[in-house]
Parts: C-alpha cells; structure tokens; sequence
C-alpha cells in the first residue's frame, strides 16, 4: 500500500505512514484535504505551522497517457489562502515506485540553519549538506545533483528566488531531458520550501519498483481507448503538438482577448511576430524541438526545446502564458529575448506569469520603459540578490505596484491574472474571481468554450451561462489534478461522450477500487470544498471573490466589453 512521508525540517524525523483517512485521494485533492485538516489557516505561510505536501495522482506511476504531473500543496505566500500548484516532470511516476504517494514537509528550522538537500531512499531519509548549490541558479545545481547523482536524477529544487523567500518563488522538476525545466509555478511554493531550509529533494535514482495495474486486461482496454481519444482530438492530437500551446497567440489575439500593455488593450499589433507558428519556425530553423512532452507518457507533447539563432539550448516548456506575459502584456516584441527572460525564471525558480504581468507594473510606474526588453532582463537578474528592486519585484504585483505607486493591479486575492482578458473571455473570468487559488486559468478553462468552441459555445462578451460553465469547469479540473492528469486532456473529454466514463474506467481498474463517474465528480467536488473551507477559516469573504474595480470601469478594444457579474451572481460558482 502507498505511504505518506513525514518529514520534520527542524528535527529532521521522518516517518513512513499508512495513508488512513486520506484514502482515495490523489494529487490535489490529497494536498488541499491535509492543507485543510492539519495547517492553521490563520498562520503566516512562512512560520513552522504551514506544510508543503508534494503529491502524485490517483494514476500517478501508471502507463495512463498523460498522467504524470504532481501537486504541490501548502498555504501561499502570495494569497495567504490555499494553495495548489501542478507540474510535469518525474516525480509522479517515480514516488507510486518508491511506494509513495505525498511527501509532507513540516516545522521549520532556525534562520542560521544552512541548506539541506533531503535524499529519500527504500524506508530512509537522509539530510545532506547543500552547501555547494546554494545560491546557484537552477541548471547549474541540477548539473551538480546530475554529477552527484547520475543520469536517473529525480529531483525538485528551489532558486535563487526560492531561497530568499520571494513571493513568487516556484519548485522545478527534473524533465525527462534531465532539465530543472518543469514547474509548480504560482502562489510562492519555492518560498515555502526555502522557508524549511531546503534546497532540493532527491529521490532515490536506484529504487524502481514496478507498478502495476490491480486489474491488468481492463486497464489496458481502457488506456487504448483513452489514447485513441486524445491522438483523435483536433486540440490534443493537431494543433499543440504542432505549434506548442502559444498556438493561441493568433487566436486569443484575433478573438480581442489578449491583454496588452497592462490589460488595457484585447488585442496586439506584433502577435504574429511572437506566436506559436513564429517560435516554431526559429526552432526549425535552428535545430531545436518542435514537440516534447513535459512528463513519460505524454502523447499531447506540447512542449518544446527552443534554441538561439546559433543554435545553442536556451529554454523548453516555452508556455503561451510565458510569451503573452511578457510579449503581449509587457509589449516585448523579440521572442529571442522573451525566451531568455522564460530561462531566467527558470534560473531563479519564479513564476513567469506573476513576472511577467510585475515587468508590466514596472513599466506602467516608469521604473523602465515598455517594451523594453533588455531592461526587463536586467530586472528579472536582480531577483534572489541583495539588490533591492529584485527583493521588491520577486514579491510580484501587488507588492510592486506598491512600491512603484501603480493602482492598476490585475489581481485577484493576490495572484496575477493569466493570458485572458476577463471583460473578453467572461467564463475564466468568473474562474479568476472564484477560484480558491486566486486569479488561475487552470482551474476552470472557461476559454475552451468561450474562444475555442471546444465542449459547446457560450459567448465569453456576455455572462449569460458563464457561471455555471465556470462551476462546472472547476469541479471537472479539480478531479483532474486529482487523478493526475494534464489539465490539456480535458479538450478531448469535453468533445468526447464517453470521455468521464474513460478517466473513471482507467481509475478503477489500476487502483482496483470502485470508481464511477459520480466518484469522479465528488471528487473534484470535495476537493473545492476543502479548499473554500480552509480559505474561509483564513479570512476570506464573497468580498473576495470579485475582480479589480478597473474591469467594471474601463472597456476594453476592440470590442468595447466591460465586467458585468458582480459579487452576489459570482457566488454561482461555488460549491
């Protein structure tokens, strides 16, 4: 049976426990249930009362098409609510063969404890010096864990940014390519870890036990439908493999949804000049990657490996919210430089659309110029030094836009809202202001619908229909988290009428545990509950759950929308 590891940061006891009232549950909905249970709601997310529970799915360590991301669960720096935050890599594979299914990390050190790197083996926990990566960006410490190690190296660390606490630190996941390049970006995660003294966690490269199926036929009966669907699908199966997900640059942008200059605008005039289409052509041309997946067992492979025009290695994983932040929204119009300012963050450990939308409040308080590319750069590298201007923007936007007298913030609860106007795309709008995490596409892709036309058709410039949509997105996306998909499945499941009866099918026959398509829906539906509950005990009101003024007021071009739903119809979208 799958464990819990404890691990005291402090004491550095650790303990193998047998799962108990944390039953069946995976990924996100196991994080959000022991963030909800066992951390005060009104600590500080940096005392020794707040935890980070790492976590695989329900089908983590399985041969599910594209069920190998992690959750990452604590109370965030950054929205003093709950948080979660998912990420491909190795991880969710490697801890089901290490009979794992979370790690707890808990209590906290004294501030003159140095840097552990914690190594988990067969039943043992072991708390090393990390003394010679401290301080070190993230690809030159993972080549030394590489060294260390060797080339089965699983490990998940914190930068520069991570260590010195910023709120908008992230954890990087090794990738399959032996790269920190993999990310649990949003809510200040890495600033939790680095609280705890820990630069990185090592799981053993030599421990590989197989895992298999409960009902072996049944499970591969399923995964083969399951993958037919996702190859078959458009989305899935055309359109990000071929272009990456920045494939939606054109799209948002043609349809007046993507945020330019500080969300003042639906709509860019150099989009082309940094869309999908674009990064793949400099990939051709330089010999890069065009598909990648981000995690074994991915058959999307929406990822990519973008190199310089010399042809050298720069970053992977090249997101659409990555290019938008800084391309569409801080109109940075050299996706050269865009890619390097995406490895930066990658270096540091920060989240590269809090940063992106932060390099926007900087050059809406005139601290640099927009558009400005190599000033941006300059900015990103303060992060994780003693130079006050990385202290300040490594908190992200409201703490910046604080200190720069800026008042236009795009928040909601604290965190940074993503690549989709709200006034435009009214279902992930309701998703921004509801959504437990703060301001998160993730968590209820009202897009789908409302641009995309993927699982029906609801128009994103009206509210009509859009709460319910939301409400319905965020119940199936916390599910998903939970059995530890990508969220990029849903496209397919939407279009599909047997799509939640495939998810339930290959859930039931690898756990060996009853699991119809009701259990799948309570289970995203418990997964909020757990997350409305902890957040209420943390202060927060339907006062709360509402956009920045500036969305009411201000129309936004081409189509001359504003925000319409206010804090009474947006409390639909709960649970």
């Amino acid at each position: 049976m799958p464990q819990i590891l404890r691990i005291n940061t402090r004491t550095q006891e650790y303990s193998f426990e047998e799962v108990g009232t944390y039953a069946n549950l995976g990924g996100r909905a196991l994080t959000s249930r022991i963030i909800n249970q066992e951390v005060p709601a009104d600590c500080h997310p940096l005392s020794s009362e707040n935890k980070l529970v790492i976590a695989t799915g329900l089908l983590g360590g399985s041969t599910a098409a594209n069920s190998g991301r992690v959750s990452v669960g604590t109370k965030s720096p950054l929205t003093g609510g709950i948080k979660e935050s998912n990420s491909g890599g190795l991880f969710a594979h490697k801890m089901p063969k290490m009979n794992l299914l979370a790690i707890i990390l808990e209590d906290k050190p004294t501030d003159e404890t140095p840097f552990s790197t914690i190594f988990i083996s067969d039943g043992k926990v072991e708390f090393r010096d990390a003394s010679k990566i401290v301080g070190m960006d993230n690809y030159p410490a993972h080549d030394i864990l590489l060294e260390e190690y060797g080339n089965k190296l699983c490990a998940a660390m914190i930068g520069p940014a991570g260590e010195t606490v910023r709120k908008t630190a992230t954890i990087q996941f090794t990738d399959p390519y032996k790269r920190p390049a993999r990310s649990a970006g949003r809510g200040g995660t890495g600033a939790v870890m680095g609280s705890k003294k820990i630069k990185a966690l090592v799981l053993d490269p030599e421990f590989n036990n197989k895992v298999t199926a409960a009902d072996p036929e049944t499970f591969k009966t399923a995964r083969k439908t399951w993958v037919k669907m996702l190859q078959d699908h458009p989305v899935t199966g055309q359109g990000l493999p071929g272009f990456g997900t920045s494939v939606l640059v054109n799209v948002v942008n043609e349809a007046g949804a993507l945020p330019g200059k500080n969300f003042r605008y639906g709509q860019v005039e150099h989009a082309a000049d940094i869309s999908g289409e674009k990064i793949a052509e400099n990939i051709e041309a330089r010999g890069g990657k065009t598909t990648e997946g981000c995690h074994a067992g991915c058959v999307i492979q929406c990822s990519q490996q973008y190199n310089n025009d010399k042809g050298e290695y720069i970053t992977s994983g090249f997101e659409y919210e990555t290019v938008w932040a800084f391309g569409g929204n801080a109109l940075i119009k050299d996706i050269d430089q865009i890619a390097i300012m995406d490895r930066i963050c990658d270096e540091k450990g920060m989240d590269t659309i809090e940063m992106g939308n932060t390099i926007a409040v900087a050059m809406d308080g005139g601290i640099i110029p927009w558009g400005d590319g190599e000033a941006a750069i300059d900015l990103l590298n303060k992060v994780g030094t003693n130079d006050p201007m990385g202290m300040i923007i490594g908190n992200g936007v409201d703490f910046a836009g604080g200190a720069f007298g800026v008042e236009r913030l795009p928040t909601v609860k604290g965190q940074s809202m993503p690549a989709y106007d709200p006034r435009a795309v009214k279902g992930v709008g309701v998703t921004y202001a509801t959504s437990a995490m703060g301001a998160d596409h993730t968590a209820g892709y009202g897009v789908a619908q409302n641009l995309l036309k993927v699982g029906g058709d609801i128009d994103g410039l009206k509210k009509e229909g859009n709460v319910e949509l939301s409400k319905n997105l965020q119940i199936a996306t916390a599910a998903i988290d939970s059995m530890g998909f990508c969220l990029f499945v849903a496209f397919a499941v939407l279009d599909a009428s047997d799509g939640v009866q495939a998810m339930a099918d290959l859930v039931q026959a690898y756990t060996g545990n009853t699991f119809t398509t009701d259990d799948l829906v309570n289970l995203g539906i418990h997964c909020m509950q757990d997350e409305q509950e902890f957040n209420k005990r943390a202060g927060f009101t339907k006062m709360d759950d509402k956009l920045p003024r500036f969305f009411e007021t201000d129309p936004l071009p081409p189509h001359g929308v504003i925000w319409d739903l206010d804090e009474d119809e947006l409390q639909g979208a709960k649970v």
